[in-house]
Formats: structure tokens, sequence, C-alpha cells
């Protein structure tokens, strides 16, 4: 492949194979404000404590990608924040968490979902199976205090970004629960904190447009639904599949989507194009990671470290830094590879093999052979079994 333009072609037609068709985000969207309807019912047992569910991850960020195997369960991830009356002088982490389970036990009942609720570390989990299957998992959440959200915005402003995002990041922070915490049942100023909020609109000031459009509502958030994908956004995507291929044997030892989104977002330098955003990414984002503690430092959090479990001594025999490098350079490799053939038919290949799609090589051929702009056939992806998708942003549940 020689011209800049069949590049582009190429990498814009194996997006499209990737791409969540609009169905998965309007059923994704019904669902989490059906949700957000029932906990601000009449008859709710929180609704007088002003409860907002809002999406989080990659379906936030339009970063996710169809599952390896066609029919199997998407992932949305949601906050559900409690703005009013709950404090963490008022409920534990506990006691927050059984509160919305209840309710969220009483929709399942409502709605016929057959799988019982599952809890999870930081979250519960509903299991909807019918013509789209969703993972629905809901984190509870209250607003994080002053004193913390003052300590994130004094870490913010030393990281060197400007007053004005500093604020606004910090206060979004949030308080979550986490049956893992040493103080998970008592009444405790020391929860741990997040910001989903805050790294959504990080990323958006990355991706360098005014695409973004989020309508706030009584209890939801609009679903961002980007229909114009950015060069960023496509790039991640791609990404985040040639990881799920290199490690569907082994996912637990592979590098967390978190990681790759981060990095790619601040390597990437506005590029329009997608062959231009990819090739700087993957030239650039090795150079993100730091040499000491935080290695990957959470933009809205610039204590945390999104890469801590590669230096925890019971992570040791997973080999994670070790594994992002070798993916990074495989990355490279292979996008070089695909980008430097000429050979149709090895690059139907090298697209099954690597990021487990299928293209019709007649069509392959006319389309960058001829350099027009006609589509590769899309046609459903290969199917692989890989015993956990991918999680957008957050470290653990």
């Amino acid at each position: 492949m020689t011209t800049k333009e069949q590049k582009k072609m190429l990498l814009e037609n194996m997006t499209s194979l990737l791409e969540l068709p609009e169905s998965a985000y309007q059923k994704a969207k019904d669902r989490y404000e059906d949700i957000g309807d029932w906990l601000g019912r009449d008859e709710s047992t929180c609704k007088d404590n002003d409860p907002h569910i809002f999406p989080q991850g990659s379906f936030r960020l339009g970063t996710a990608i169809r599952p390896l195997i066609e029919n199997e369960a998407y992932d949305l991830d949601l906050a559900c924040k409690f703005r009013v009356g709950i404090s963490k002088g008022t409920h534990t982490q506990e006691s927050l968490k059984a509160l919305i389970g209840r309710e969220i036990e009483s929709y399942r009942v409502a709605r016929g979902i057959k799988a019982p609720k599952e809890e999870k570390n930081r979250c519960w989990r509903l299991e909807y199976q019918d013509d789209l299957s969703f993972h629905m998992d809901i984190v509870p959440c209250i607003p994080a205090d002053d004193s913390r959200q003052h300590l994130i915005f004094e870490s913010l402003r030393k990281s060197g970004v400007d007053d004005y995002f500093a604020g606004t990041a910090s206060k979004t922070t949030v308080s979550i629960t986490d049956v893992r915490h040493p103080e998970y049942r008592q009444l405790s100023e020391n929860w741990h904190i997040s910001n989903p909020e805050g790294y959504a609109d990080w990323f958006v000031s990355r991706m360098n447009t005014s695409v973004r459009s989020i309508l706030e509502k009584a209890q939801v958030d609009e679903m961002p639904l980007y229909k114009r994908k950015t060069a960023l956004q496509r790039s991640i995507q791609l990404l985040k599949r040639h990881r799920d291929i290199m490690f569907k044997d082994d996912p637990d030892v592979k590098p967390i989507s978190i990681i790759i989104t981060t990095l790619a977002a601040r390597a990437y330098q506005g590029e329009t194009d997608l062959e231009s955003a990819m090739s700087t990414i993957l030239a650039r984002m090795g150079d993100f990671v730091n040499p000491i503690s935080p290695r990957v430092p959470n933009p809205v959090d610039p204590a945390e470290d999104f890469a801590d479990k590669w230096s925890r001594p019971e992570c040791k025999d997973l080999n994670l830094e070790q594994n992002f490098w070798s993916w990074l350079r495989q990355a490279k490799s292979d996008f070089e590879l695909l980008w430097g053939s000429d050979d149709a038919s090895f690059i139907t290949e090298q697209a099954g093999q690597k990021f487990s799609l299928r293209m019709d090589t007649a069509e392959l051929s006319k389309s960058l052979g001829l350099g027009l702009a006609s589509s590769i056939a899309i046609i459903t992806p290969k199917e692989h079994t890989i015993s956990q998708p991918a999680k957008p942003w957050r470290k653990g549940k």
C-alpha cells in the first residue's frame, strides 16, 4: 500500500466493522433511562435522595466495540449518584449499596429480568437477555466532600492544567462503594473516589472537537451518540480490538482499556484523518508512561495511577508492564505490515488474524487498488472466544 489515502480507507473500513450498531446505543439509552425513572418514581425508597443515573466508560466516550462473539452481551457501565440526603456521616458504604440494591431488585422483578442481580466489588450487575443482551453495571456513589474536592483541585493545578478545568473536574469527583475497603461496614470519611464525568470531559477536550452535546435531565444524562467519530475514538477502537485478539487466550494479563485510552488521548495531536492519528498515537503513546509512580496518572486525579498493578507484588507473575510494552511493539509492527503491503489477500488475512475482521478480498482489491472510496463489504466478524470483555475505564468493580 503506497498512498496515505489507501491507508486511511483501509483503517476506516476496519473501524466500520468494529462499530456498534446504532440500535445498541438506543437500546442502552432506553434501558438506563428506564432504571433512572424507576429510582425516581414516587414509590422509590431513594427518590428523596435525588438519584442521578449516567453512563460512563466506553459507551460514554464513543470507544465501545462489537463483542468478539456475535450476540455476546455488551457492557454498559453506569453510575448512580445520590445528590442529596446521604453523606459519609449518615451512611456506610454497605448501607448505601444496600439502598440501591433493594430498588434494583424490585426493578428486576417488575421488568421480568430472569437472571438474579449480582453483586460485584463496586457495583450491582443486571443481566438483560433478550434481542440485545447487556451487562448493566451500576456503581453507587455520592459527591465527594469539599475537602476532598479541594485536594483534587490543588493536585490538578500542580500537574499543570488551568484553573478552569481543575475547578470543573474536581467538582465532579465522587465517593464510591467498594466491598474490599477496610471500612466498608462502618461510618468513615475514607471512601475510594472516582470521577467518570471528569474523565469524560478531559477525553472530549483531547478530541479537539465540538461534537459533544450532553443534555442534562432531572435524573439521567443523554447517551453521547457520536455519529461522526473522531480519529482519536476510531484509533482507540482499533487498538482495543488488536489488544483483545493478542491476549484472547489469557485476557487477565492484557493491558487494560483505561491505560490504552489515556495514553492514546495524551499522544493524539488533533489529527483529522485516521491514518495520521494512528501513526502519531503509535509513535508517541509510550512516551507518556512515566519512569516512576504514578506510571500512568489519572488525568482528573494525578495521584491515582492507572498502572498501579504493574508494581503490586501480588500481580508480579502477570508481567503486566512487560505485556503492555510487548503489545505496543506488536501493534506498531502489525499496522506497518498492513500499511506496507499491496497484496489484498495478505491484508485480508492479517485483518482476520490480528483483528478478527473478515473482509472480501476482491472488494478490497478493487477499493484500494483503484483508489476509490467505495466501501469494503462488511461481514460479520469471525468468532473468537474471550472469557471477559474489555472494561472501559475503571480499574475494578
